[in-house]
């Protein structure tokens, strides 16, 4: 078996295509109305209560028991985009993490709790510039070195 697909609930499903489109630079792969998939696998789906049978009192805005990770190579730039939605709640602002990753935490336009985070290998080699030998950064980021180089060698 394998994991297939992340399935979020949408009120408007022509505002949510623009808004992963726009935001995350998302390409559509299929669209069938009501409910469309990106490329990457993750699928919108308008009138949720529908395709599974809740009632529309059962679908919770911000349930905060779940989020939607995105990497970037470039943070900041991102952080340039997501100012052209300043409507979007966030929490709070840009937090780095005691393994030296810097991350925003915000609200899409349906309240999914989205995590948009500098890719591991661009933290990694940022501690490289900054002098830290291999066995220093797999203790900060509470990695082995077998971990350290696989976060290096991905795509």
């Amino acid at each position: 078996m394998k994991a297939f697909t992340t399935v979020l609930s949408v009120a408007e499903i022509h505002a949510a295509r623009a808004f992963y489109e726009d935001l995350f630079g998302l390409e559509l792969y299929q669209d069938y109305g009501r409910n469309l998939t990106f490329t990457c696998g993750l699928s919108l789906q308008q009138d949720f209560h529908w395709l599974t049978g809740l009632s529309r009192a059962q679908i919770h805005p911000q349930p905060n028991n779940m989020e939607l990770a995105f990497e970037t190579e470039d943070l900041d730039g991102f952080l340039q985009k997501l100012r052209a939605y300043p409507h979007l709640q966030t929490l709070g602002g840009v937090v780095e993490h005691p393994w030296g990753q810097r991350v925003i935490r915000f609200y899409d336009l349906d309240g999914h709790l989205i995590e948009v985070g500098e890719s591991m290998k661009l933290v990694i080699r940022r501690f490289q510039a900054a002098g830290m030998t291999p066995e220093e950064i797999a203790r900060k980021m509470d990695v082995s070195l077998k971990d350290l180089d696989i976060l290096l060698s991905a795509p």
